[in-house]
């Protein structure tokens, strides 16, 4: 997809959402192991639960599930007993579910105050401008890529409603590239830390343990992730580490 119309059409699904995921809310406590996600990018309902994630300043551990991806779907057959997404496990409660209502519910009493956000529990509403943000994006995020699998899961600093972090998001999800999920919305308390080892606060920001190599701009890591991890030849190649600015 041509650049602008990529960055265009990202910024408008965010706008379809009025920026939900933008903003930490109130958050009571925080669990002290990461959350599992199985989800697809382009997927409407997943991407509730993800916007859910960056409001309660939640770290989780995404395990991409695009359709015909061969890793991870068959994972949730076997936890759950359907190919059905989102799913979200957690490791601190044991809890295990699928149903996005469901689970934003569960994330909210849990993990926040128990008051979900209107464009959150709006029923309709809420279901009709979520799909509407996956329309925008034409679907990108919801096929699997040929890909290598990493030793090791990356690791992405993001959060829901940036348009860039959208962008280099749908490209792990159609990778099936697992990775840690730190998000840092504004007014998040991890912002901080996150500025101590980028330099500067600015995302997405990609963490590769497998190379050595951490990156700012939504483009680079695209582009990194397509030539290290895309294609059907099974065999990864690496990149050097960039500089830090």
């Amino acid at each position: 997809m041509n650049r602008v119309l990529d960055v265009a059409t990202s910024a408008t699904a965010t706008l379809s959402r009025l920026a939900l995921g933008s903003r930490v809310g109130n958050v009571e406590d925080c669990p002290k192991r990461p959350l599992e996600l199985f989800d697809f990018e382009g997927c409407p309902y997943c991407r509730k639960v993800r916007e859910a994630l960056s409001i309660l300043d939640l770290t989780a551990m995404i395990y991409p599930c695009p359709k015909k991806g061969p890793r991870f779907r068959k994972e949730v057959m076997k936890r759950g007993g359907k190919v059905q997404f989102p799913y979200l496990a957690d490791p601190n409660t044991g809890k295990e579910m699928y149903e996005s209502d469901d689970i934003v519910r569960y994330l909210f009493d849990t993990y926040g105050d128990g008051r979900i956000p209107f464009l959150l529990s709006a029923g309709l509403l809420t279901d009709v401008t979520a799909g509407l943000a996956s329309v925008m994006r034409l679907m990108q995020g919801t096929f699997y890529e040929p890909s290598t699998a990493p030793k090791k899961p990356l690791e992405l600093y993001s959060f829901e409603a940036s348009p860039f972090c959208r962008i280099a998001r749908e490209v792990l999800c159609s990778l099936e590239i697992p990775y840690l999920l730190h998000n840092v919305a504004k007014g998040s308390p991890g912002r901080e830390a996150f500025i101590e080892r980028s330099g500067r606060m600015m995302v997405p920001y990609l963490v590769d343990p497998n190379s050595g190599t951490e990156m700012f701009e939504s483009r680079e890591i695209v582009a990194y992730l397509r030539a290290t991890y895309g294609g059907s030849k099974g065999r990864a190649r690496t990149a050097k580490k960039p500089p830090r600015k």
